[in-house]
């Protein structure tokens, strides 16, 4: 059995008799209320632990988020959050939630990896195409948040993932417990809450957040993504407060700090645009979304859904497919194998384009 499931089932109570709740040998799945199995875990940390699990009455994959009762709730936050979301662009379904034994338990959509975890993947750059790809559904998602009344706290990397199978090429925002209601203007003396890299200026002077205050830890993020870093990272300091003091200095000035270096104008007017923002102003999402659509399609590329990875992906298959037919032909003396043309559903999820054509643009391989 491994770590995680036995961690997990030690706080389980053995008082009641239905689903995970029952004591028993080490190799029992683990059920909640009959309805949900998990399987392995994803990922976690301070704010409840993730899991791969499995709906029992269909065999559907989903996502088991899980929080012990005597833990601070962030999740019922959250799930109320969720459900007033529900239905917008880029936010994931809630399937069920409720409680079990000394757990809250939300089940929602299975999604994919995250973009800091693709960055990685991709060398710790993305492609202009990509950030741009990205910003066309991220804009949307944040304006739908926003405008049912709450701003995020926490945009980051981290927090936006791909959606699975055939939502693949879907960006979604998660981890929204850190999400509040859109408070009045003017309030201030509040402490820096979210990610230091990614935080708005206003967060950092104290003030109360609003929908700007997303928006331009939306910028930052996008510009991470083009750039690999941004230029307040590894700076050195005594103490945190000194060094959040030092970041925040370098976001004050922005042009000196070399934010907008070698890169497209449009960022640049981005961040001059959300950072004109009184609290009580509402962010202008056509004018930021067009910005980059007219970027995009200056640039002559296309909307095919194809990324970074996807075209990686495709390469390494490639790659693998020619290994396997140069071992074949090897021990055959046949020069006959013939290479899938069909993409993995993984790699590739129906994209608008299907031809398996490689291109050279902006000094990257693309499809």
């Amino acid at each position: 059995m491994s770590g995680w499931m036995r961690e997990v089932r030690m706080k389980w109570s053995t008082e009641f008799e239905a689903g995970v709740c029952t004591s028993g040998s080490e190799d029992e799945v683990i059920r909640i209320k009959e309805r949900y199995q998990l399987e392995r875990r994803l990922g976690g940390g301070s704010f409840g632990e993730v899991y791969q699990g499995r709906y029992l009455q269909t065999g559907q994959e989903v996502a088991l988020k899980l929080e012990h009762v005597d833990d601070p709730s962030l999740l019922e936050n959250e799930i109320e959050i969720y459900e007033e979301l529900s239905g917008g662009p880029g936010i994931p379904r809630i399937y069920w939630h409720g409680h079990e034994c000394e757990f809250r338990v939300m089940a929602f959509q299975l999604l994919g990896p995250n973009l800091e975890n693709l960055l990685n993947y991709c060398g710790r750059k993305f492609s202009l195409k990509t950030v741009l790809l990205l910003a066309d559904q991220l804009i949307p998602s944040f304006r739908h948040i926003n405008s049912k009344g709450y701003i995020h706290r926490d945009v980051k990397p981290e927090n936006m993932l791909m959606g699975d199978g055939k939502q693949g090429n879907n960006v979604y925002v998660t981890d929204i417990g850190l999400a509040k209601e859109i408070g009045e203007p003017g309030e201030r003396n509040y402490s820096l809450i979210g990610t230091t890299r990614y935080a708005s200026v206003n967060a950092h002077l104290g003030a109360e957040q609003s929908p700007r205050d997303d928006m331009e830890s939306l910028g930052y993020v996008l510009i991470y993504f083009l750039q690999g870093s941004l230029p307040w990272q590894g700076l050195k300091a005594d103490t945190q407060e000194h060094k959040e003091k030092l970041i925040l200095k370098r976001k004050q000035s922005a042009m000196d700090c070399g934010l907008y270096k070698d890169i497209p104008e449009e960022f640049k007017k981005y961040s001059e645009h959300v950072r004109s923002l009184r609290s009580d102003e509402k962010p202008n999402y056509v004018y930021l979304r067009r910005l980059f659509r007219n970027l995009f399609r200056r640039k002559g590329y296309e909307y095919d859904h194809v990324f970074d990875w996807t075209a990686l992906k495709f390469l390494e298959h490639l790659e693998s497919e020619k290994r396997g037919a140069a071992k074949l032909i090897e021990k055959t003396g046949r020069a006959e194998a013939i290479y899938s043309r069909e993409l993995p559903s993984r790699l590739i999820v129906y994209p608008t384009s299907r031809r398996l054509l490689l291109r050279q643009q902006n000094g990257l391989i693309m499809l």
